[in-house]
Parts: structure tokens; sequence; C-alpha cells
């Protein structure tokens, strides 16, 4: 049952750059994976595993020293920033045994984003961590939630933003309504940077915006396009533009990219991030002044509440044994089942074939 799964060979948002200052020794859970992120005086991030080399004491809870070192919190060990350990107070004149080090984790810091590689290190350079440039781009005005505990497997998540029909009624009367529900979806699948993408695309015209959509961007009725795309096992990418009818491509286009991060801590929990980027010096019109990252951030929570809400019954539901249950697949769930087979796929390839298939299920009004 893939919803207990997790996938280790990807690239894992571990947050954004500007969370890690020097010398803040962060521990996170990864894929399983204990991990310590820590970004020394030199500015270089490392990942490492959490736990002391001697007693399994997690490093996290020590300290940085003047001489740039990390003390072990239980019995003093120190770690240079490269995982090899310089010092051992109890018996400070003798050798340092050669196992004594901590197991590095590949860790790649880009477009203002930090990735970590939990799985097999000699598999690394399959894929690069998908691009995020305007995170890192001074054109855009960014603002990120900052991490987000769900107590529900990651796959649901991905699942959830790749499917707009639940905008009705899951997020009537802020971000949906039923007419979501009727755009027309369009698939599309390839690969980038090895890593296999899923996209869906839905385009309207003379459609009536809900309520928190006309706020940000400032127009009742428009033309849209909206696409929402799994990059990755750890990054969905979501960009809107909407324009007055007939005025998509012009100056008044409008629009956002909202990135949304799933790092896997286990089989039925994982972090949400998201960060949305508006052009900056684009104001909402609910408060002209304030600008429309901002205005979002100030009532997009409300929406993932919503989400997190439905994320969370689901997969208490997956604690039952099937018995007979089947879900139905309907015609804009394409792809939310190839991102489904896309998974299978990957723990196939990682873990053997002993990794069943994606489930079969009843479909209902498909192609």
């Amino acid at each position: 049952m893939i919803p207990r799964h997790y996938i280790r060979n990807a690239w894992y948002v571990a947050g954004l750059s500007e969370e890690f200052a020097v010398d803040d020794l962060q521990g996170h859970t990864i894929a399983g994976r204990p991990v310590l992120l820590w970004r020394s005086r030199d500015g270089a991030i490392g990942a490492f595993d959490n736990r002391c080399a001697h007693k399994r004491m997690p490093l996290s809870e020590g300290r940085v020293l003047d001489d740039g070192t990390l003390e072990c919190a239980y019995h003093g060990l120190c770690y240079d920033p490269r995982g090899a350990c310089v010092a051992v107070p109890s018996h400070p004149d003798g050798p340092i045994p050669e196992q004594a080090k901590l197991r590095p984790f590949p860790v790649i810091e880009q477009d203002g984003v930090v990735w970590v590689w939990p799985g097999d290190p000699e598999r690394r350079h399959e894929s690069r961590p998908p691009r995020t440039p305007e995170v890192a781009d001074d054109g855009y005005e960014s603002i990120s939630s900052g991490p987000m505990q769900v107590p529900a497997n990651y796959l649901l998540l991905i699942e959830n933003l790749l499917d707009i029909s639940h905008f009705y009624p899951l997020h009537d009367g802020n971000i949906g309504d039923a007419a979501n529900s009727r755009i027309p979806v369009k698939l599309e699948e390839g690969e980038v940077d090895g890593n296999r993408y899923v996209r869906t695309t839905r385009e309207v015209e003379s459609y009536e915006q809900p309520p928190f959509l006309a706020d940000w961007f400032g127009y009742d009725i428009v033309d849209r396009h909206h696409t929402h795309c799994m990059v990755s096992p750890g990054l969905t990418r979501v960009q809107m533009r909407v324009a007055p009818p007939g005025q998509l491509g012009t100056e008044a286009e409008r629009g956002y990219v909202l990135l949304h991060t799933h790092t896997p801590v286990d089989g039925t929990n994982h972090v949400w991030r998201w960060c949305v980027n508006f052009k900056a010096g684009l104001m909402s019109r609910g408060d002209p002044d304030v600008s429309a990252a901002r205005r979002f951030a100030e009532m997009f929570p409300s929406v993932a509440a919503e989400d997190l809400w439905a994320l969370e019954k689901q997969q208490q539901m997956f604690d039952f044994p099937d018995e007979g249950y089947a879900e139905v697949y309907l015609r804009p769930d394409k792809a939310l089942r190839r991102a489904r087979q896309v998974f299978s796929a990957l723990l196939r390839k990682e873990r053997g074939p002993a990794v069943a298939p994606a489930p079969q299920v009843a479909a209902a009004g498909a192609d």
C-alpha cells in the first residue's frame, strides 16, 4: 500500500537557505534518517548523521565552540565541519578511533533552498535537485510558511496538489467553487535532470474568481492558465496566470509561482512547506497598502488548514483493511493515478521487485 512508503533515493528540502544561520545546529528526520544540518563559519552547509559516533547522542543538542568545532552534549567528543572527530575529552592524549567520524549525507544548496539526499550516496548523481529560481530572484517577493508537520504520507499531499477538483467543497468560499471541478484537465509527463514529472494544465476563459484570488490579483472575471507539476518526490510547482478576458500575455497579466515542498519523515508523517512568489511590487486589492505576497501569506494558512484536516483524515483510513474496498478514479484524476505509478516504479527500483505496483482501482468516467 503506497501511502505507508517513501522513497529514499531522491532530493528533499530541508529548508530555505535563510533558515540556516551559521553555527545553528538543526536536527531533522528525512526519510527515516536522523540528519544534522550545520552551516559552518565558511558559509558551507553540511549534512551528517545526527548521532554522535560514541553513544548515539543527537549532535543537534550540542554546541559549537569558539574554535568552530561541534561539541557533543553527552561526553564532549568534538567534530570539525567535515565530520571528523578531533577531540575526545576522556582520553586527551590517546589516539582518536578511526571510526569516530560522522556519516555525511549529500547536500546541495541552490536557488535559496537546501536539499538533502537521504538514500544511497552512490546514486545521488542520478538526478539533480529541481530548480527554484524565483526564491533567489530579487524580481520576486518570496514568502514561506515555514515547516508544517503533517500526520500523513507525503504522497497524499502530492495527490492533493495535483487535484483542484477538491477546491469544491473543501475550499469553497476562499480559493474554490464548483466551477473549478468542471475545468478540463490536460496531462503532460516527462523528465528533467533525472526527475520524472507529472503536470496538469487547466485553462478557462471568462471565469469568475473566488474571493481570495480576486483579493490577491485584483480582477473579478479572468482568463486563467493554471498548472500543477509534481517536479520530483520532493517538490510540486504551481503556477497561475490570470488577466481580464483576452489579455493573457499582456501587461495586464498577474499571477504567482507557488512552490510546495514535501519531505517524508516516515511512512505516515511528512513536513510541508509552501513558498509563494509574486512579482515584486504587485499590491493586493483587499488591502492596497499590503503587497499581494504578504496578503497571500496572511490568508492562505486558512486554506492549508483545510488540506491538513483532510490529509489527516485520509491517512487514518489506511489503518483499516481494504476488505474489498477500491478507490474510484475519475476523469480529472489521471495525474493522481500517474503519480502513484511513478512512485511505484521508483520504489521498485530502490527496493526491488518485492514492492507491489500501484494498486488497480475502479474507474468511473475515465477515458
